[in-house]
């Protein structure tokens, strides 16, 4: 299973997103079995590492960031089980770049495996530091119980 969380630019929610889930993986010694990686629908910040105020709010959680910023590609279309989306445009633009309708149905939102009732993962890029916490609160939910569910189907 190899899964790919996708955001705008992939220096905050997504690679927040695969630091989380790689860490639940790890702990259930899943690593054999279940991958994952995190790009962006822009290429604009290509090679940046991840925000450092995520880093640092991941971090303080016990979560290690880490990586460079990077576009999505055919090939995440081709060798991801699941695309998983942060927020509606993400979903859309993502949708709109997939090669076919199998590939399209690969895409699914975030927010579909959370507890909450939050539709989306909000981009904490122009806030403050309670986004970075909000969105970290998300994606360890959101994360469990998405594992969860691949361990249950298998």
């Amino acid at each position: 299973m190899h899964i790919v969380f996708i955001c705008w630019g992939n220096i905050c929610r997504s690679p927040a997103a695969e630091a989380t889930f790689k860490k639940l993986v790890e702990d259930r010694n899943l690593q054999d079995v279940i991958t994952c990686d995190s790009a962006g629908t822009i290429s604009q910040h290509q090679g940046n590492r991840p925000d450092s105020r995520m880093q640092k709010a991941a971090k303080d959680r016990d979560i290690q960031t880490g990586g460079t910023a990077r576009m999505v590609t055919s090939e995440d279309f081709s060798s991801a089980d699941m695309l998983i989306t942060m927020d509606n445009f993400n979903f859309s633009e993502l949708s709109q770049l997939a090669p076919d309708q199998k590939a399209k149905e690969k895409i699914k939102p975030f927010c579909d495996f959370v507890s909450t009732t939050d539709t989306e993962v909000p981009d904490p890029y122009y806030g403050g530091a309670q986004g970075f916490e909000k969105v970290l609160d998300l994606l360890e939910d959101g994360c469990v119980r998405l594992l969860d569910d691949i361990q249950k189907k298998d």
